[in-house]
């Protein structure tokens, strides 16, 4: 499960012209379920983006956390995020997961923020054609695999 994270003023996604999910202050989150993922993963980097210490605290320093700030998520299936791109120039999408289950493990995730972080989780459509609209705030990204057990720690 890989998660790239923007700290944004404000996001929006939208499908076929309609904005179906929209925040000001908070995370984007494009999120990505690889085959091999479980529900622990989710649990746990919903519990670390719930921590990430990100927001500027009045001395300019990053040191608030989105619940610190009263920020909230947005939260955006991409399936491309588990590309391979080792052989020729064409990513393979053979590591995504199945899009039933990765849809079930969106859901999940989702509802983990909510608890984790207590704030509003707006999302996209799963699946769909999705045109996501952000002011990345820095900019300030940062990409959480849970590959890496470090991060997880």
């Amino acid at each position: 499960m890989r998660l790239v994270i923007q700290r944004v003023s404000h996001a929006d996604v939208k499908v076929d012209g309609r904005t179906v999910g929209e925040i000001g202050k908070g995370f984007l989150v494009l999120f990505g379920a690889a085959e091999g993922d479980t529900y622990d993963d989710a649990r746990k980097l919903s519990a670390k983006l719930s921590t990430l210490r990100i927001f500027e605290d009045s001395d300019g320093r990053t040191n608030l956390s989105i619940k610190d700030v009263g920020g909230d998520v947005l939260c955006v299936s991409q399936f491309t995020l588990c590309a391979d791109c080792h052989k020729g120039n064409r990513p393979s999408f053979i590591n995504a997961m199945e899009p039933d289950m990765a849809e079930k493990m969106y859901g999940f995730f989702c509802d983990r923020c909510r608890e984790d972080i207590g704030c509003k989780v707006e999302k996209g459509i799963f699946g769909a054609d999705m045109k996501v609209s952000l002011e990345n705030d820095g900019p300030f990204t940062i990409v959480l695999d849970c590959k890496d057990a470090k991060v997880l720690a």
